[in-house]
């Protein structure tokens, strides 16, 4: 859906570059869809295919636990010497009134038609990518959440950034609003009403749709796991030591269910890691240390290390090197949207502790930055490195002088 959506911005810049003027071409949305399904169908098979060669019995239906080593699933027991959970979560929604007219990401994925317009409840990275998706398709989108600011653990600069360049491509932003109520209008249209801290009430009428964007929870219901000894968090996610093992010693888990960090590679690395641990008699930890991640709305944002606040919590002191610019392509294109980058550096060792981004393209930039932030790499490293020109990536190896250097005896001296 993002890939499909960003061509909308293609056509418009494309302007800019002596391409003809003309209404943006008409795009069938359910001939999208039947293309999206195809592929997914396609991915299905591919998966079943890899198990079959590597001998893996697939066994279809709904599995629950009986006991340590037992497993019906629709009715017919299979027992085990190991038992891994990784079912995943699924998306929730708040208890407002009207609650049941939102739908979440799971119908957004499957919607009939694209929305003339839709207001989405959420600060996270879900409700952001969607946001992105529906306004470059042309949907008047609203977008509410409690804070001041989007997409909350990410670098503050990041965000602040973020919540500009959104804005600047066409989302309508309701920060610091809770959302009170969702009603039916007669036209069968949504309203959706929201407060915020003062009481203050805002109507967002004639919605196509309201879509939940608030969260997630571990899909556990129904398997068994408490019955059969296994230990459940407050949040209903699956307890388990630094192996993935639950309390139940042949019971493990990995991915959502789990909450520890919920992206779909992260899962990937941790099932990779109980496959030693169990497999071959090797105990392997999964390494949490690092782990890139990347926002897919409009812009993009990606990000690998420490944020600068949580830099300075851990060091005291932290030079920051940082750059906002237009990139090349949106100069010419007359495109607003705007690029920014930044590192978190720790003066004491030269040692580059984060890398963020916001602009095109930034999750393939960030995958290779993710290397050498891994690895260790010095600031002095990356300025040793010849950039590719003319490049937005380059910006990361050109950043020479620091933009400010937080010091915590400075700050201490301050306050005092």
């Amino acid at each position: 859906m993002v890939y499909a959506s960003e061509y909308a911005d293609d056509f418009r810049d494309s302007v800019g570059f002596g391409w003809e003027e003309r209404p943006l071409p008409r795009h069938t949305w359910s001939k999208f869809l039947e293309a999206k399904r195809k592929e997914l169908q396609r991915l299905n098979g591919a998966y079943k295919n890899t198990l079959k060669n590597a001998n893996v019995e697939l066994m279809e239906g709904f599995g629950r636990i009986v006991d340590p080593h037992t497993v019906d699933v629709n009715g017919k027991k299979y027992t085990t010497k190991h038992i891994l959970v990784a079912v995943g979560g699924k998306a929730t929604k708040l208890s407002i009134p009207g609650a049941d007219l939102c739908i979440t990401s799971d119908e957004a994925l499957e919607l009939p038609s694209r929305p003339n317009k839709i207001t989405i409840l959420g600060g996270g990275y879900i409700a952001l990518e969607f946001g992105g998706i529906f306004q470059r398709f042309g949907s008047d989108v609203h977008s509410v959440f409690r804070q001041q600011l989007p997409l909350r653990g990410f670098d503050e600069e990041v965000r602040k950034f973020a919540f500009e360049q959104y804005q600047a491509a066409g989302l309508n932003m309701h920060p610091g609003y809770s959302p009170v109520e969702v009603k039916k209008q007669e036209n069968g249209l949504l309203t959706c009403v929201v407060e915020d801290k003062q009481g203050s009430r805002l109507e967002i009428t004639d919605n196509d749709y309201v879509m939940m964007a608030t969260g997630r929870t571990p899909k556990v219901a129904n398997l068994g796991l408490e019955e059969v000894g296994v230990q459940l968090g407050k949040k209903g996610q699956i307890v388990v030591n630094e192996y993935s093992r639950t309390t139940v010693p042949n019971i493990w888990a990995v991915g959502d269910v789990t909450d520890r960090i919920n992206l779909t590679p992260v899962a990937l690395m941790e099932g990779m890691a109980l496959a030693k641990t169990i497999a071959l008699d090797q105990p392997t930890k999964p390494d949490y240390n690092c782990v890139p991640s990347a926002v897919f709305s409009n812009p993009n944002i990606a990000t690998v290390g420490l944020t600068e606040e949580q830099a300075v919590e851990k060091y005291g002191d932290v030079d920051i090197y940082a750059s906002s610019f237009r990139p090349m392509r949106n100069t010419i294109s007359g495109n607003a949207i705007r690029a920014f980058m930044k590192l978190v550096v720790d003066p004491a060792t030269d040692k580059v502790l984060g890398a963020h981004m916001v602009g095109d393209d930034s999750a393939e930039i960030m995958q290779g930055f993710a290397v050498a932030v891994k690895m260790g790499v010095t600031k002095a490293q990356l300025d040793s490195v010849v950039g590719i020109h003319p490049s937005s990536a380059e910006e990361f190896v050109t950043l020479r002088s620091a933009t400010r250097k937080v010091r915590q005896k400075e700050q201490a001296a301050v306050a005092a």
